[in-house]
């Protein structure tokens, strides 16, 4: 019996450190943000700073995911972000765009200055 009542309260400490998320600042399409990504490679680990345009925000409650889309040598690299993902270590904000939209595909297509969105002033 004392077996049982140790493995459900390792379990309970379990799902109490799973549950606790980190908080993250909230952010739309169109912003600007830096997410610092774990990274494994063999058996060595890194963060990574992936700065680049939300140009999408899908799904809902923990399957919520993010788009964020940079240009990398003149070459349009997206990458598709869990919010709820252990290997994101932190997201920071560093503009707020002002766009009407909540899909931005249509940057995919423009380079240069057109593919610049504007800031919102506070």
């Amino acid at each position: 019996m004392d077996l049982i009542k140790i493995a459900e309260q390792a379990y309970a400490e379990q799902t109490t450190a799973e549950r606790e998320e980190k908080k993250f600042p909230t952010f739309k399409s169109g912003d600007t943000v830096t997410v610092a990504y774990r990274i494994k490679e063999g058996n060595k680990e890194r963060i990574q700073q992936y700065r680049g345009v939300v140009i999408k925000i899908v799904g809902h409650g923990d399957q919520k995911r993010f788009t964020v889309r940079k240009m990398s040598e003149n070459i349009g690299v997206e990458r598709i972000f869990p919010l709820n993902s252990p290997f994101i270590e932190s997201i920071v904000l560093n503009k707020v765009g002002k766009v009407r939209r909540a899909k931005l595909y249509y940057l995919r297509k423009l380079t240069g200055k057109k593919a610049r969105i504007k800031e919102k002033r506070v």
